[in-house]
């Protein structure tokens, strides 16, 4: 992968830092160490994302799904079961695993279920009403009004 000078951008900016820490740890990812288990990011809504994650042999008490500010963390350990069955091809991968997922400002995990072997965290964005566009009230010099309306996001 070929290197990215993000020098300009820090010059004309203040306060991306989480943004130049994210563009520098996807620019030192792994793409092997990262293919497990397989996951997609859907795009359900407007405002609302889902986390699909193929999770085969993962039951509820094993998988843990944790949000912390802007992190979304999943992880898998397989219960000790006593003896392991002798196999002649293992193909399930039942390895412990963690995922970390960087959430936006304002994203909020509505919720979790597994089913059928995959793991689905539904995710939707919540913008407080003190950061959402507002009429502002224009005063003339005599005492009259005049509103003018901004267009949502």
């Amino acid at each position: 992968m070929r290197s990215l000078d993000l020098s300009p951008l820090f010059r004309a900016t203040v306060g991306f830092d989480r943004l130049a820490s994210a563009l520098d740890a996807a620019s030192r990812l792994d793409d092997s160490a990262y293919s497990y288990p397989p996951y997609n990011i859907e795009k359900t809504g407007d405002d609302s994302y889902r986390i699909v994650m193929a999770v085969a042999g993962f039951s509820e008490d094993e998988l843990d799904v944790t949000a912390k500010e802007n992190s979304l963390t999943i992880t898998g350990k397989k219960a000790a079961e006593g003896e392991e069955p002798k196999y002649l091809h293992r193909g399930i991968a039942a390895r412990a695993f963690e995922r970390r997922f960087d959430l936006a400002d304002y994203i909020k995990v509505s919720g979790a279920k597994l089913e059928n072997g995959l793991l689905s965290v539904e995710l939707v964005r919540e913008i407080p009403e003190a950061k959402k566009p507002r009429s502002i009230k224009i005063t003339a010099g005599a005492g009259s009004a005049k509103v003018i309306e901004s267009e949502a996001a």
